[in-house]
């Protein structure tokens, strides 16, 4: 797997130490295999052991989390945050509220921000939190407590230059308001240590479209740039419901394209027609229903039980699901179908193995930590504007955030040039992630 030895060692030594965090291996792994060719023409890296700390966090807090639910019966979650990495600015990444949280998927997403945010090119460390608690189901109440409950240990681990939730899968307006109202409460500060905040109390416009339209802003870029091409005309298929799939869904049909699907854990819709957005978000973000009710708006759309939409033939694939969702049998059907895309809107939703069949196909493969930056960037703009107390306008924000998304596509492909790689947007963007990050912490010294 590794070609150079100091790869391997570090490897090695990383899965003995993480022995039973899969999650968190595969994407250490994905990294180190893609920057050989970095670590071999700069021996400083090793010499420095820069590869030894970058896969280490910096921090790992685990802590109880007992709430009281609508029937007075107490429950009891854990919570985490990570803190990874903190070389080019405070910690800064999402808190998840899900069943499947565990400390191997949150120190793999914390792991992963690291690069992601460093090649926004803002000043962001990398950093996950978050709970086994699973808001879906639970009254208002019920979340309200819960996230004041979580804020009253997680306040002492952040704050507005040193560590900045913001929010993730289950974290949505509703808990981030919970959980800035008790930060508020505890600290007696009104300040920046949150984002994803309501526009009235510190919010930024885009916050909420942000990693959706980002994606598109990233694929646009790349399709532009390596196939002279764009979403104009093209067939898309979309995994998710959530914020990420809804707002990419929706750039992708301004650029000119057809989204024919969209998912959540029971099944997918596929609507021939292009699926129907405002059915879509009155289904998941208003009335927090399932996909399936779809079909009650869109009788002609087909609801598909069990299933991942991979089935559907398309021209650019966009997984904004979840982890490992599209795998090699997966790809290969993509592959048939003729995609010319797969850009990822979720965290690490590709298995290796799926990625070696889309290159050795010669499909344009953008991976999370590229091509999903958005949201992270908009959170950076929205600490930005937090500091200067002021907010910027919805065309300024879009506007940088386009920008940025822009600007990653270029770093990623110089990065790949650097080594004779080519159209390889996975490799050029670990590499200048990887770059940015190592080079502050030579910088600054042994800590």
């Amino acid at each position: 797997m590794f070609k150079t030895e100091y790869a391997k060692s570090v490897f090695s030594t990383v899965e003995a130490r993480n022995a039973g965090q899969p999650e968190f291996l595969q994407a250490v792994s994905e990294v180190l295999t893609s920057i050989e060719p970095e670590l071999d023409a700069n021996p400083q890296w090793g010499q420095n052991a820069i590869l030894e700390r970058v896969t280490e966090p910096d921090r790992v807090v685990a802590f109880r989390v007992a709430w009281v639910d609508d029937a007075g019966t107490i429950q009891v979650n854990r919570g985490y945050r990570i803190e990874f990495n903190n070389a080019i600015g405070p910690y800064k990444g999402g808190l998840r509220f899900h069943s499947s949280v565990n400390a191997s998927i949150l120190k793999f997403l914390a792991f992963e921000q690291t690069y992601k945010n460093a090649l926004t090119g803002l000043w962001m460390g990398g950093g996950k939190g978050g709970s086994d608690f699973d808001p879906h189901g639970k009254s208002d109440a019920e979340v309200m407590r819960f996230c004041q409950a979580f804020m009253s240990e997680l306040y002492r681990h952040i704050g507005a230059d040193s560590d900045v939730p913001a929010g993730d899968i289950g974290v949505g307006g509703r808990e981030i308001g919970y959980l800035f109202g008790q930060y508020k409460r505890i600290t007696k500060q009104f300040s920046g240590v949150l984002t994803g905040k309501g526009l009235d109390f510190g919010g930024s416009l885009v916050r909420t479209e942000a990693t959706g339209y980002g994606l598109c802003y990233y694929t646009q870029e790349a399709l532009r740039r390596l196939r002279n091409d764009s979403f104009d005309g093209k067939t898309v298929v979309i995994s998710g419901s959530g914020n990420v799939a809804i707002f990419a869904a929706e750039k992708a049909a301004q650029l000119g394209a057809k989204v024919v699907t969209m998912s959540d854990t029971t099944g997918y819709v596929h609507d021939p027609a292009g699926i129907d957005l405002d059915a879509v978000k009155r289904i998941k973000l208003e009335n927090r229903g399932r996909i399936a009710e779809y079909v009650q708006h869109r009788p002609k759309a087909k609801f598909v039980e069990g299933k991942k939409v991979w089935d559907v033939p398309c021209d650019i694939a966009l997984p904004c699901a979840t982890q490992n969702e599209l795998d090699a049998a997966d790809a290969k059907k993509l592959i048939g179908h003729g995609v010319i895309m797969v850009a990822e809107g979720a965290n690490m939703p590709t298995t290796p193995e799926a990625i070696d069949a889309l290159h050795a196909a010669k499909v344009l493969y953008a991976p999370g930590k590229a091509s999903n930056a958005g949201g992270v960037a908009v959170s950076g703009l929205e600490m930005s504007q937090d500091s200067l107390r002021l907010q910027w306008t919805f065309a300024e924000v879009d506007e940088r955030l386009r920008g940025i998304m822009t600007n990653i596509v270029a770093q990623s492909l110089a990065a790949a040039a650097d080594y004779g790689l080519g159209e390889d947007l996975m490799t050029g963007a670990n590499i200048a992630g990887f770059r940015r990050v190592a080079g502050a912490m030579l910088a600054q010294g042994v800590y």
